[in-house]
């Protein structure tokens, strides 16, 4: 009868101390479990969600680019085909045209940073008027713009080239160039105003 009531101690010990019965009873003291809860408009605006400089499908800002070329183009176009025309001393002139316009503008954001950027070349139409040996002569030509990058236009160049030279001596064409490139100032301001505007899309 001892031997009997020894074994059936056994069991209930070894059941009070086993793992799975300690969950069991553990649980029955624990704290209740979080219940979901629908968030409202006012939980939405306490904790608004990070914004992103990238598109809907990359709200991380990791890595996107985009291309800026057709505003870009149209408004380096907009910007130069206004500028005022000069007077010099013995002559006048105007840029009417922007005859050509090659190069790339883009975005970049990287890590939901925005980074811009371009390459450009351009050319210019050009006509004046200027005395020369007390005549009249009407001159047409192109400015020539070599390659330049963001942040570079304090370095831009503008190089003249004459579409018809009328018998011009070599003094007259050298004063005729000095008297175009006086358009380099306006042309840099014009650009600063396209940069600035760059760095806002």
């Amino acid at each position: 009868m001892e031997e009997t009531a020894a074994a059936a101690v056994e069991p209930a010990a070894e059941k009070a101390t086993s793992y799975r019965y300690w969950v069991r009873e553990a649980t029955g003291d624990a704290a209740p479990l979080p219940a979901p809860r629908k968030l409202d408009a006012a939980d939405v605006a306490a904790n608004p969600a990070p914004a992103s400089l990238g598109s809907a499908w990359n709200q991380a800002g990791t890595w996107e680019e985009k291309n800026l070329n057709s505003w870009a183009n149209s408004r380096i176009k907009d910007l130069l085909g206004s500028l005022d025309p000069l007077e010099f001393s013995t002559g006048k002139a105007s840029v009417y045209e922007v005859s050509r316009c090659s190069g790339d503008a883009f975005l970049v954001i990287v890590r939901n940073k925005k980074r811009v950027g371009y390459t450009y070349e351009l050319s210019l139409k050009f006509k004046g008027e200027w005395v020369i040996k007390e005549e009249n002569k009407k001159v047409k030509g192109h400015l020539e713009i070599p390659e330049f990058s963001y942040g570079e236009l304090e370095d831009l160049e503008v190089n003249v080239r004459f579409s018809e030279e009328k018998d011009l001596s070599s003094d007259e064409k050298a004063q005729i160039c000095k008297d175009m490139k006086s358009f380099l100032a306006p042309i840099q301001e014009k650009l600063h105003e396209f940069e600035k505007e760059l760095k806002e899309r």
